[in-house]
């Protein structure tokens, strides 16, 4: 009888790497912030683990109707930019902040399974 570690683990590796994608496409957003015409974009990451809960999608790679989606900004700019750096700031902190959550996660369960293994 072996070990099943997508049931051991749950959702957490998924999760770590929706959080990885996000935390790419929002470092892609800071990094234009003076871009003309940019247009900021986000992950819906409730939506896309609750897919992944349900036996929908995978997490990753992004489905061709899965595309990250754009953000409304609060103030538009006259050139066309939609990122707000403040914004993209806050979510960029808070997405690194539940990426270290998710890895504490993972951590504690490959713990628990090694404490059970070794006996």
């Amino acid at each position: 009888m072996g070990i099943s570690f997508d049931k051991a683990l749950g959702v957490h590796p998924a999760a770590l790497r929706l959080r990885s994608e996000r935390t790419e496409i929002l470092a892609s957003n800071i990094a234009n912030e003076s871009t003309p015409g940019y247009k900021a974009r986000d992950l819906d990451f409730r939506g896309r683990m609750a897919s992944i809960a349900d036996g929908v999608g995978s997490g990753l790679p992004l489905d061709d109707d899965d595309e990250p989606q754009y953000r409304i900004p609060h103030a538009p700019s006259r050139d066309g930019n939609t990122v707000e750096i403040g914004v993209e700031q806050a979510a960029f902190s808070q997405n690194v902040s539940d990426f270290q959550m998710s890895l504490t996660f993972v951590n504690m369960k490959l713990r628990g399974l090694s404490k059970a293994i070794s006996g």
